[in-house]
């Protein structure tokens, strides 16, 4: 996103202070005669915490609406909870199918699963009813509390996929050079999405696909956000975009996407920027773009303060996950020059960050346009070293990218290729076949070698995808059209 778009932008946002327990996932509904059966596991626990996936199966006649219910024994809450809506009084929880997931045939079996909290101990519960009427079934017993989180999911790629990347060595040089491609997505219109730009992508590869969720631009210069996904690049033209406004993520002012799967949680995250705070949705499969959550948000009271105090006349942009093994932290930037962070234990997160007051700056730049927005951060595969990578607007007014590395996420960021002189990406370093498509390399992330929370890149022929445009476009910010290439490295040391 850009100084330029966020007047309009941010003019049609409504502030949102959505509760964590809103979104439930999907279950069965029984015939009252019938009965049902639910077999109800513990995923992962850690202190404090747990996963549980829930199947109910239908025993009765096909039902269009269903109500599963039970009462916890130990004081558990539901803290999230996805395709389905959930309400808790004490004990007693009862979630109701969403709109989407009502209907469901005699012998089928829909499942959801919540996130929850535990103090003391966890048993599973005993009681459930779908309809009014009790089920019979198994429960698994929970697993055995650690005192940290479960960070190795299971191997079966069905459910949860293996994330840790290969150790390549090599290191990151002190200068860049980039080759890039053509435009690989273009905006896709359909009955109701009037599209003239793809922005923002984040990317992930996983079980032998790229997925990729962006910002999308409509005629009005209304932002959203979309997901597609393909075997090949050479595939990404003609892949199907996904519109994300017609899943629970919903309409409205959402953009600037970030993707990671969360092994804790064996959950897929998406954050995204929503104005008056910073949203995220989860997903327990990628492949399956309509199993996003209905928004939440990571900050009990909306902007921090330190934000508030130090934004100028910027804008609250690019929120960015990444996680050490303790602790994760959520970067964003404000247009004015500041990188800020907020910290959350491993254990607590999505809900650890609270209101924001522990976030600090964690980089900035005495002219604002060095350090702008699009703040990205990695993990280096095979060292100790972080890379943060943000956009910056040269003097020519064209979109580069400069970048900064430390020895920890809490470190202090020193200088790698942050000149217009000596870019980390940018039209002066990067090569073209023919006439090239754009002079603005723009917001965007890196290829990842793995795709959970750590983010971590390896430092060998680095490719970045990116948003460009045509040189002669002169429209106003928010009706540029956008579209987007992937830049290769040429100049690896490994």
């Amino acid at each position: 996103m850009s100084l330029i778009d966020r007047r309009a932008a941010l003019a049609a946002v409504v502030a949102t202070g959505l509760a964590v327990a809103g979104v439930a996932v999907a279950t069965t509904a029984a015939r009252a005669s019938a009965g049902c059966q639910v077999v109800y596991t513990v995923s992962s626990q850690w202190s404090g915490g747990f996963s549980t996936n829930i199947n109910v199966t239908n025993e009765g006649d096909a039902v269009t609406s269903w109500r599963l219910t039970w009462s916890f024994g130990a004081a558990q809450t539901v803290s999230q909870l996805w395709n389905g809506t959930v309400t808790q009084t004490g004990a007693q929880v009862s979630v109701a199918n969403a709109a989407y997931n009502g209907s469901i045939a005699s012998g089928g079996t829909v499942s959801l699963g919540f996130n929850g909290t535990w103090t003391g101990s966890n048993p599973v519960p005993t009681d459930f009813a779908l309809n009014g009427v009790s089920c019979q079934g198994s429960q698994p017993p929970p697993t055995t509390p650690s005192t940290g989180p479960t960070t190795t999911p299971s191997t079966s790629p069905s459910s949860s996929p293996s994330t840790t990347p290969s150790s390549p060595g090599g290191s990151l040089p002190s200068s860049f050079r980039w080759s890039s491609s053509g435009i690989l997505i273009s905006p896709k219109s359909d009955a109701t999405h009037n599209i003239i730009a793809v922005k923002d992508p984040s990317v992930v590869s996983y079980n032998n696909r790229w997925y990729v969720l962006l910002s999308t631009v409509d005629s009005n210069g209304n932002y959203g956000m979309a997901q597609t996904s393909f075997s090949d690049w050479s595939q990404a033209a003609s892949a199907p975009l996904t519109y994300l406004d017609t899943t629970p993520i919903g309409g409205g002012y959402k953009t600037a996407p970030m993707v990671f799967y969360f092994a804790p949680q064996k959950l897929w995250y998406v954050t995204y920027q929503m104005g008056s705070n910073i949203g995220y949705s989860t997903n327990p499969d990628i492949s399956n773009p309509s199993g996003w959550s209905a928004p939440h948000t990571f900050y009990s009271n909306g902007i921090p303060s330190i934000i508030q105090q130090n934004i100028g006349s910027g804008y609250w942009v690019d929120s960015w996950v990444i996680c050490d093994s303790a602790n994760c932290s959520l970067f964003s930037a404000d247009d004015n020059g500041h990188i800020y962070r907020s910290t959350s234990s491993l254990s607590q997160f999505p809900n650890g960050f609270g209101d924001g007051s522990n976030t600090v700056i964690a980089a900035s730049a005495p002219n604002k346009y060095d350090m702008f927005e699009a703040d990205n951060v990695y993990k280096v595969d095979g060292s100790n070293t972080y890379l943060m990578v943000v956009e910056a607007i040269g003097s020519d007014g064209h979109r580069l990218f400069h970048s900064w590395t430390a020895n920890s996420l809490a470190g202090s960021w020193t200088p790698l290729a942050a000149t217009q002189t000596n870019p980390f990406l940018a039209a002066s370093n990067t090569t073209f076949s023919g006439t090239p498509w754009t002079q603005d390399l723009s917001s965007g992330e890196a290829i990842r070698s793995g795709y959970d929370q750590t983010v971590t890149i390896s430092p060998c022929r680095l490719q970045y995808l990116y948003q460009g445009k045509d040189p002669s476009a002169n429209q106003s910010y928010n009706l540029l059209p956008w579209r987007i290439g992937l830049a290769t490295q040429t100049n690896s040391t490994c």
